[in-house]
């Protein structure tokens, strides 16, 4: 029998086609926000595009995304999904189980991001699909849109405080997880490591015992286009990430 075991190296994975949604500003896309201990990768399959990166290390960019690209970013990196024709992507998450779990915060506004209620009811959708769900995902993007454009415009002007302080914020409404997220580190991604040192010990003292448990898994989504915090999300049930989840 196959063992229950996630993906290589404990990743999550979901598959995006970005928002077509004109913002305020006229651009096309995605929510802004950020994950606080998660690296996340957009390996794009089609379409034309960019992501939008706010940093302190290094300010605004904008990198294209192509069919053939990988670009990929580090806790604290503000992130928008811009969508310039039919831009998709799979991604890519370090960590699986802790987006889930609530490694995302949007760029909204300060006066919302101090108030843990008002964010949660920003960011929450009320529904999975159809309208009622469209609206909700539309009208967190703006609010996060409008966040996310006065931290830009204060980089643009050398003033990286604006972002430091929706860090500060951003950890703090997290602060509660944390202690449930090492527990799913440790669950995940940790003992898929510790589980290659293991393999690593026996191979060396040329024991080949677990290779009789190798094996395949396969699986498909769950549920097609939800609204993530990008784009339409292709959702999975993976070992590890199955909290349902609105993100990327």
């Amino acid at each position: 029998m196959v063992m229950d075991a996630p993906l290589p190296g404990g990743i999550g994975l979901s598959h995006l086609s970005a928002y077509e949604w004109e913002a305020a500003d006229g651009v096309c896309g995605g929510s802004p926000h950020l994950h606080l201990a998660c690296t996340e990768a957009y390996v794009v399959t089609g379409g034309r595009g960019a992501v939008q990166t706010l940093s302190v290390a290094d300010g605004y960019r904008e990198t294209p995304l192509e069919p053939g690209v990988i670009a990929w970013f580090t806790p604290g990196t503000v992130h928008r999904m811009v969508n310039g024709d039919g831009l998709r992507v799979t991604v890519l998450m370090q960590n699986g189980g802790l987006p889930e779990a609530g490694d995302a915060v949007f760029t909204f506004p300060p006066e919302v991001l101090a108030d843990p209620a008002a964010y949660a009811a920003a960011a929450a959708l009320p529904a999975k699909e159809g309208p009622e769900a469209e609206a909700a995902a539309r009208k967190r993007r703006d609010l996060a849109v409008e966040g996310y454009q006065a931290l830009r415009t204060a980089l643009a002007d050398g003033d990286d405080g604006p972002l430091r302080a929706f860090h500060e914020a951003a950890a703090r409404l997290v602060a509660s997880k944390a202690d449930a997220w090492r527990d799913r580190w440790r669950e995940g991604a940790l003992a898929a490591a510790e589980r290659t040192g293991r393999h690593l010990t026996a191979l060396a003292a040329g024991d080949a015992a677990h290779l009789a448990e190798g094996g395949v898994r396969s699986a498909g989504p769950t549920r097609h286009g939800g609204y993530g915090m990008c784009g339409r999300r292709e959702e999975y049930e993976l070992p590890g990430t199955t909290l349902p989840y609105y993100g990327e």
